[in-house]
């Protein structure tokens, strides 16, 4: 339980690009229900992503940062594949309501359905990839930005569970393309994880072996 702990908030996904420096850059988004209607139109035709990724892993009890890179899938409907290659191989896959996580020594399995907890990390993983977490703002207090290449969108959480795992979320979209160029998910203090997603390819078909827990 501990590794998986560790692992889940590379799901949040939540992260930053390397050469933002600051938000001064970016202004307050002023029409915000057309970026939502792009977005909209943009996860309708997406039916799968494929995309190299690296990881960013900040904690303040270590002096230096941790560096993953690997390959991420996503295939409609909610079938998620992190492959982590470097520095060690990891594989993570959600699919048909399981939760399966595999090392060079172990590997584990979890019933989606019967964890509130996995659910709902579930659901934020796709929410996030396909822009629906922004349908429901009940859920977070949302500010929205942008510059002349992407939007920038800041979610803090409402509910005290949530924000016990989570000061907030950041996602970053491309405008060419309305996909997630970076996210970054905060925890406590400097804590957070950032993610960059790049060579992304977008309804490329992805063989069913990629979610296979074989």
């Amino acid at each position: 339980m501990h590794r998986l702990l560790t692992i889940l908030p590379v799901f949040l996904f939540i992260l930053n690009m390397q050469h933002i420096a600051s938000q001064d850059s970016y202004k307050p988004l002023s029409d915000i229900e057309a970026f939502k209607s792009k977005l909209n139109a943009m996860s309708g035709s997406t039916s799968t992503i494929v995309s190299d990724f690296v990881q960013e892993k900040n904690l303040s009890v270590l002096a230096e940062k941790i560096i993953s890179k690997g390959q991420f899938c996503f295939q409609k409907e909610n079938n998620i594949r992190w492959e982590y290659t470097e520095p060690y191989r990891y594989l993570i896959i959600i699919s048909n309501g399981q939760l399966y996580m595999r090392d060079d020594r172990n590997q584990k399995q979890y019933d989606i359905e019967s964890n509130k907890m996995f659910q709902e990390m579930n659901r934020f993983i796709s929410g996030c990839i396909q822009g629906d977490i922004l349908k429901n703002d009940k859920d977070y207090a949302v500010e929205y930005y942008e510059n002349n290449t992407r939007y920038y969108v800041k979610l803090i959480p409402r509910a005290e569970k949530m924000r016990q795992m989570l000061n907030e979320v950041q996602i970053w979209f491309d405008k060419n393309d309305l996909t997630v160029s970076s996210l970054k998910m905060v925890e406590s203090g400097e804590d957070y994880t950032r993610i960059d997603f790049r060579n992304k390819k977008l309804n490329t078909p992805i063989p069913l072996e990629k979610f296979s827990f074989q």
